[in-house]
């Protein structure tokens, strides 16, 4: 699991997002109830509310493609179904490193697949017929 997914973007600055509102890929899901800043470790805990029936996640400061600070809006690079797929949240372990790491394995699996689909299309057109 890289640092990056852990990082905010450099576009977001140091800025509390706690409040903001959270869009996915393809629709809203929450407010943000918890947002950290630790170097390397960052993430934001999201309150779905009515979405997934109350229920929270914690999103890697990395998933965030951009932040409107008039709007307070937060915009995820992610799905609503990938999101409701994610592990659980645990709200009594969800600062350790296992929860952190099982969450760093499951939303760092679609980058590393992107990747390799990417390289296997190069290599495919690569190939001669």
């Amino acid at each position: 699991m890289g640092s990056d997914l852990w990082t905010y973007p450099e576009t977001i600055g140091r800025l509390d997002l706690t409040g903001f509102d959270v869009e996915a890929q393809d629709g809203s899901i929450g407010k943000v109830d918890e947002a950290t800043q630790d170097v390397g470790e960052s993430y934001v805990v999201v309150d779905t509310g009515v979405w997934i029936f109350g229920k929270k996640v914690l999103l890697p400061a990395g998933l965030i493609e951009r932040v409107d600070r008039d709007e307070e809006k937060v915009w995820i690079d992610r799905t609503k179904d990938e999101i409701e797929n994610a592990p659980e949240f645990d709200k009594d372990n969800y600062q350790s490193d296992d929860y952190r790491s099982s969450i760093g394995g499951y939303y760092g699996s679609r980058d590393t697949t992107e990747r390799e689909t990417e390289e296997q299309r190069v290599a495919d057109r690569s190939q001669p017929a």
